[in-house]
């Protein structure tokens, strides 16, 4: 009797479980699978959305043999994308240590810090598009009172220094969640370990590299992972500040893609040719996190 009792109750445990799990993974598999089975399809395709021809691979053909701005979109993608993290996360892992110090007001910094975070990102673009603004933008006015330029600089008609905004934009945008994952990661480490350090006489720049990266290691990789992909997918920042602007210098390749998508910015509407750049750009996204989880994986299992 007890055993069907227990049965009973595990058959309605599993019941209830699925139940309840069912409309996320509904959701998940109409918003994630059927989205790609129907870029997968289209790619294949000349199609402007209403009507359709079988073309086999001329989308991938015309992609590698005739667009270049596709691959200089690519080109952009990863110079801001790495360029910036190379400040953002070192930035976000320095004030997670400082916080997790336990100093004054740790609450209200840690608050502030993290605002940044919870702005939309077309809100961000448009913000720092306009501090930067070439005549009336607050920077150009900062710099010239404090006598450190002569003339107002045009922040956006040049390739370089659009980016170095772009960049400077979407670190403001992201440092804030990156520091909370890693003063989670700083928490989570034995305050022993430390304090053995201590008595062994080790310096604290020692106990950084020795204790406290080591033992953070696989929330690092899991942070800077996130942050390559979401960085290499960036798309409304540039639509809300300079539009692939100037020339298309700063054009990244989910605008490019997106643009040829919807027909925005005076293109035509090419789904097949768009979604064939879309599966292209999986499989270069699929590559790095590829190679980048090969890399550092010792990182991942520093701990164990």
């Amino acid at each position: 009797m007890k055993k069907r009792i227990g049965k009973y109750r595990r058959s309605t445990d599993s019941t209830q479980a699925l139940i309840m799990l069912a409309p996320m993974f509904i959701g998940f598999v109409i918003f994630t699978y059927v989205p790609i089975i129907y870029i997968l399809r289209y790619a294949f395709y000349q199609s402007n959305g209403f009507s359709e021809e079988w073309i086999g691979i001329r989308n991938f053909v015309r992609l590698f043999t005739r667009d270049t701005m596709y691959w200089t979109s690519v080109a952009n993608t990863f110079i801001l994308a790495f360029g910036k993290l190379l400040l953002e996360i070192p930035l976000a892992l320095l004030l997670a240590v400082l916080l997790n110090r336990g100093l004054k007001a740790t609450g209200f910094f840690r608050v502030t810090l993290f605002l940044p975070a919870i702005i939309s990102t077309a809100i961000t673009g448009l913000i720092f598009s306009l501090m930067f603004a070439a005549y009336n933008g607050i920077i150009n006015d900062m710099l010239m009172n404090a006598g450190l330029i002569s003339r107002a600089i045009n922040w956006f008609g040049n390739k370089w220094t659009a980016l170095f905004v772009l960049g400077l934009a979407s670190v403001w945008n992201n440092f804030g969640i990156n520091m909370i994952f890693f003063l989670m990661a700083l928490q989570s480490v034995p305050m022993e370990l430390y304090e053995c350090a201590e008595i062994d006489g080790i310096t604290p720049l020692k106990k950084f590299f020795y204790i406290t990266l080591p033992m953070i290691g696989p929330t690092f990789q899991a942070v800077l992972l996130m942050a390559i992909v979401g960085s290499l997918k960036v798309a409304d920042l540039i639509l809300a500040s300079t539009n692939g602007q100037p020339a298309g210098g700063t054009e990244v390749v989910m605008t490019y893609v997106f643009k040829y998508f919807f027909g925005y910015d005076g293109r035509n509407i090419e789904v097949g040719y768009a979604s064939a750049m879309a599966v292209i750009t999986g499989i270069i996204l699929a590559i790095v996190s590829f190679i980048y989880m090969k890399s550092t994986n010792k990182l991942g299992h520093s701990t164990e």
